[in-house]
């Protein structure tokens, strides 16, 4: 049994290597090989560039750092012990919710389901503050830190959606035709920052746990 539980172990962690290579690999090569094709060239040369929308390279620079992460994912629930059926659950899951939602985009622009998921991500924000109020007042005041660190992140977070919610829908409304948007530095320092805040609440949680 122990045997079969370090194969288990390794096999996962090979997974996990493989997604975060894949992953990190293709969004650094990626988007180093491609800026100077999307910066400098016209849409009618684009597409008659190795990097054209439809081109197979630049579909797997497009699926290449969300299927590198489900196998990272895959790979680390191995490695941790979960059961068969949890693996199971969180890949078809997560590729199913993923090829679905992708899917979606080729049915055009639909504002009022745009502002009806923007409700929904707003809603879901005040749920999960309710919920970690319910925990932090749970917990021993050594332990209360990491849940800090972890609301920062998810304030930032939201900021970041709202704004990029803001800037999304703007070429599909008439009144932006024409209209040069500004650059959304301020959006990924955002993201950023709250991914940050989410790491160094889990860190700060494996802290207290040794």
């Amino acid at each position: 049994m122990e045997e079969s539980n370090l194969t288990k172990q390794k096999a996962g962690l090979v997974l996990l290597w493989i997604g975060v290579m894949w992953a990190v690999l293709w969004g650094v090569i990626g988007t180093i090989s491609a800026n100077p094709f999307l910066n400098n060239l016209t849409w009618d040369e684009l597409n008659q560039s190795i990097w054209a929308p439809t081109a197979p390279l630049m579909m797997i620079w497009g699926l290449s750092v969300p299927l590198g992460v489900i196998l990272a994912g895959v790979g680390i629930l191995i490695y941790s012990g979960a059961k068969g059926s949890t693996v199971w659950k969180f890949g078809i899951g997560i590729l199913l919710a993923f090829f679905i939602a992708m899917s979606l985009q080729l049915m055009g622009h639909f504002p009022v389901l745009f502002g009806i998921g923007g409700a929904l991500i707003l809603l879901l924000f005040i749920g999960v503050l309710w919920l970690w109020t319910k925990e932090r007042i749970a917990l021993k005041h050594s332990f209360t830190t990491a849940a800090d660190f972890k609301l920062v992140g998810y304030v930032f977070m939201l900021i970041a959606t709202w704004l990029v919610c803001a800037i999304a829908p703007l070429p599909f409304m008439k009144a932006y035709e024409g209209y040069t948007p500004t650059s959304p530095i301020h959006i990924m320092i955002f993201f950023v920052l709250g991914w940050l805040f989410l790491f160094l609440g889990h860190y700060e949680s494996l802290k207290q746990q040794d």
